[in-house]
């Protein structure tokens, strides 16, 4: 079976954006102190659950590319687009990949279970 092209783009483009997020809270934890810091975690906070739902939906996705499965690739799809409904000002950052997840979803074949006789 071919596996799609469109859906390893997406879940390698967003796998760099989650290492991006990871790295960019993590540091600024790090490198400030006091307010800065409070403020810095209220932020994280606030980002957590975009990020999670993105990380969620690289995984389905990574599922659905491995597996060659639809119903993994439109759970992932999904996920991104939840994620960009909870922090809208991100969503810039996953647009992209949620475009090339339902599109991925559209082109795949469905798994047709085989007839068996009685």
């Amino acid at each position: 079976m071919k596996k799609s092209k469109l859906l390893l783009v997406s879940w390698i483009m967003t796998g760099v954006y989650v290492v991006y997020l990871v790295t960019y809270f993590a540091s600024i934890l790090n490198n400030t102190t006091g307010a800065e810091q409070v403020g810095a975690g209220l932020a994280g906070v606030i980002v957590f659950p975009h990020a999670l739902l993105t990380f969620l939906g690289l995984i389905f996705n990574f599922f659905g590319w491995s597996m060659n499965k639809r119903g993994f690739a439109l759970t992932g799809a999904i996920l991104y687009s939840v994620a960009m409904l909870l922090f809208p000002i991100y969503f810039f950052f996953i647009l992209v990949q949620t475009i090339l997840s339902f599109i991925a979803y559209a082109k795949m074949k469905p798994m047709i279970p085989s007839a068996q006789s009685a």
